[in-house]
């Protein structure tokens, strides 16, 4: 027996060191799945008008496509992660760049519908509902508590909701959404500065040198301090990842947003002859949101032995940018 007591004693600590190392592994193979799992980028969805009778009701599908993006956010799978403290959500960032990437085009179509599409000349009123809803996204999109971002963005959808539904009533006619070409050619100028902006930071990914043109083609111009002739721009190689979804995130949300265009000003556009160019939009973005294969953003040399998803992703941004610069010169022709 005394022999059995050792062999007992012996066996206890290792029994334990055991356990413990496999609760370990079982933990991190948890966490590893979820990673996986809430690293998911949502899927597209239809957008849809509301009707009255058979016609569409004018800007129903915007707002509906605006609303749905921001409840895609917050009810995804895995929630809302940019402000979340605890791992493994802590030490993610390809998500919270994608859904950062998608709440910058909340916000901008939030602020155009505030400014613009919900107003019919600029000394007219605004609509209380947008003015309330806008301020409600720009709040910071990592607050943790007190209060917690999700509570203000869902303040925001409840204003746009709110909005929706005088919309859709037909006895109240101070809420409208007026679909005419001027307005569309002012978000698409705010589209077109975000997607240059984005095509400039992903093509970083492999460094790039090129002329500083911010005076150039007005002789006036001026700029507050002196600036090198030649540029040198380079992502560093822990952010290429970072600017990759970013991008991916907000081409996500503006698809769904040209596709509510194409319903909801869909007069404007016919009697420019514009509806090929917002297809080819829609093209582009379509196009950019194809999966990504591999586990990884690969980054390799323009014309080096590995691909690189940020040049692959600049040139579908790129050409979603000048057929946006090309649709909004249709629409600013008389």
């Amino acid at each position: 027996m005394p022999v059995l007591h050792d062999l007992l004693d012996t066996w206890r600590p290792q029994g334990r060191m055991a356990g413990v190392a496999i609760s370990l592994l079982l933990l991190l193979l948890v966490l590893t799945i979820t990673t996986f799992v809430v690293s998911n980028e949502p899927e597209a969805f239809t957008v849809q008008a509301e009707q009255r009778g058979k016609e569409p009701i004018v800007g129903s599908a915007t707002v509906n496509a605006a609303v749905t993006i921001g409840e895609t956010l917050l009810g995804k799978t895995g929630g809302y992660i940019s402000n979340d403290v605890l791992p493994p959500f802590a030490f993610l960032d390809d998500m919270p760049n994608w859904e950062f990437g998608a709440l910058v085009a909340l916000r901008d179509v939030s602020a155009v519908m505030r400014n613009h599409y919900a107003r019919s000349q600029s000394q007219s009123v605004e609509d209380p509902d947008l003015a309330r809803a806008e301020p409600q996204f720009n709040f910071q999109n990592d607050s943790w508590l007190l209060p917690a971002t999700e509570s203000e963005y869902r303040d925001g959808l409840a204003y746009l909701h709110a909005y929706r539904e005088r919309l859709l009533d037909d006895n109240d006619a101070n809420a409208q959404f007026f679909a005419r070409a001027d307005n569309l050619a002012a978000w698409l100028q705010v589209v077109e500065k975000r997607l240059g902006s984005l095509s400039q930071r992903l093509s970083a990914s492999v460094g790039q040198v090129r002329s500083n043109t911010n005076l150039a083609n007005d002789p006036a111009a001026q700029q507050s301090t002196p600036a090198p002739g030649v540029v040198y721009e380079s992502t560093p190689w822990l952010e290429v990842d970072d600017v990759f979804y970013e991008a991916r995130g907000h081409v996500w949300a503006l698809l769904h947003l040209f596709r509510a265009v194409e319903i909801d000003f869909r007069n404007s556009l016919e009697r420019k002859n514009a509806v090929a160019s917002l297809q080819q939009i829609i093209r582009e973005l379509e196009e950019a949101q194809r999966p990504v294969s591999s586990p990884m953003v690969l980054n390799g040399s323009g014309f080096g032995w590995v691909a690189n998803y940020s040049l692959t992703m600049a040139n579908y941004v790129s050409r979603a940018n000048a057929a946006v610069i090309d649709l909004r010169a249709l629409l600013e022709r008389g």
